[in-house]
């Protein structure tokens, strides 16, 4: 029996359902796909959002930084103004102090000289003066003089100076003769009806700190009239005052 040759066309039923089972596979596996596709597009957008958050944090810290130091750098130049300012204004006032008691020091003094009180004063040590000698030991003394023009005579006599102070751990006082010239070991002679300024010179041993001026202005037949002030004050020179005291013995 001869062998039947296979046929060209086979006859198979149609599979509607596992048609179906692929499209919906293939319609599963794209939502899949657009899903991730989501999630890693959200995941990069989640990474870069805390950056540019960190980045617009840092602009923010940068030019709130700038503004402090810009005010720092304003409340630096006022304070320096302001010590500026002060610096001048204290600078003024003393010079005005030192104006005032210069003036104060005159008008006691032109006072005194013209007998404003209708008084007839004595003799007075008006003003005590000392200053340094460049590159000496030495002192310059001015011993100023007044008494009441209403007076109407001369007063002559001497005046003599003694300075207290510290040598070593004692309290000594170095008298005209240790002091002065021994030309004018007997004191400095005076003579006047108005006024008058009297000029020594002074030599203080190097290891002796003086504390105090002791000056006494002996007239011929009256009492002695004496002033003491501060070594300090005579170094400045602004010792004539209203009421200051000048002792008679």
């Amino acid at each position: 029996m001869a062998s039947r040759p296979p046929p060209r066309f086979i006859v198979r039923p149609h599979d509607m359902a596992g048609q179906r089972r692929r499209w919906i596979w293939l319609g599963v596996a794209w939502f899949a796909s657009l899903l991730l596709a989501v999630l890693v597009t959200g995941l990069l957008v989640g990474h870069g959002t805390p950056a540019a958050s960190e980045h617009r944090q840092i602009q923010a810290l940068s030019t709130e930084n700038d503004d402090l130091k810009q005010q720092v750098s304003n409340q630096l130049r006022a304070a320096q103004v302001n010590d500026i300012a002060n610096r001048s204004l204290r600078t003024t006032l003393a010079e005005r102090e030192e104006e005032i008691s210069g003036l104060r020091t005159d008008l006691d003094f032109y006072a005194r000289l013209v007998g404003g009180d209708a008084q007839r004063g004595g003799l007075r040590i008006q003003n005590v003066r000392v200053q340094p000698i460049d590159g000496t030991k030495g002192w310059n003394l001015t011993v100023s003089l007044t008494q009441n023009a209403k007076r109407g005579e001369d007063t002559s006599g001497t005046a003599t100076l003694s300075v207290e102070g510290l040598r070593g751990d004692k309290v000594v006082r170095l008298e005209w003769p240790a002091l002065g010239d021994t030309a004018q070991k007997d004191g400095l002679p005076f003579r006047l009806k108005y006024f008058q300024e009297l000029h020594a010179t002074i030599v203080l041993p190097a290891d002796f700190r003086p504390n105090r001026v002791y000056v006494s202005a002996q007239p011929a037949g009256d009492d002695a009239v004496n002033r003491t002030v501060a070594w300090n004050d005579a170094v400045g020179g602004t010792l004539t005052k209203p009421g200051d005291s000048h002792a008679q013995p």
